[in-house]
């Protein structure tokens, strides 16, 4: 898995995670464990599949979402301590200038980043971000939280 992890993962820290996405990632991650693990021989003689909550079992609960939960955390808080005249930070701040089209707007990436570290109870992040030691702990901590896929 740690081979296969960095290139299904390709450029993650700039994804927003939408249900669909998560699905198909979790779906993906379990074939390739069934692939790796094989089958399971049972007392008559008989081979099954392992099933899903036996491959949670394996994984202790770290999955490949958290994998790219704790990537985007890592590049958040690399973005956020980077000089204020920084072309990144200038792209991070920009604006359009046209209207969005009617509708439900589209959940940015840092909507979508934040609302993570709501789930994790994390309070007061730009300045948790700017201790580096203290931030690895959070992003740690993304890694673990645990995913329901539907």
């Amino acid at each position: 898995m740690c081979i296969l992890c960095p290139i299904a993962t390709y450029a993650s820290v700039t994804w927003v995670l939408k249900e669909n996405v998560i699905n198909k990632l979790m779906i993906f991650e379990r074939r390739i464990m069934r692939k790796i693990f094989g089958p399971t021989r049972i007392d008559d003689g008989y081979w099954r599949i392992k099933t899903n909550e036996e491959f949670d079992e394996i994984l202790k609960g770290q999955n490949i979402i958290g994998f790219i939960k704790k990537q985007r955390l890592n590049w958040l808080g690399h973005v956020e301590r980077m000089a204020e005249d920084n072309n990144v930070q200038k792209i991070k701040r920009w604006k359009p200038m046209s209207k969005r089209p009617i509708g439900r707007p589209k959940t940015r990436w840092e909507d979508d980043v934040l609302e993570d570290m709501k789930r994790m109870n994390v309070r007061n992040w730009k300045k948790v971000e700017q201790n580096r030691d203290s931030w690895k702990k959070v992003v740690e901590l993304a890694r673990t939280v645990q995913v329901v896929a539907l």
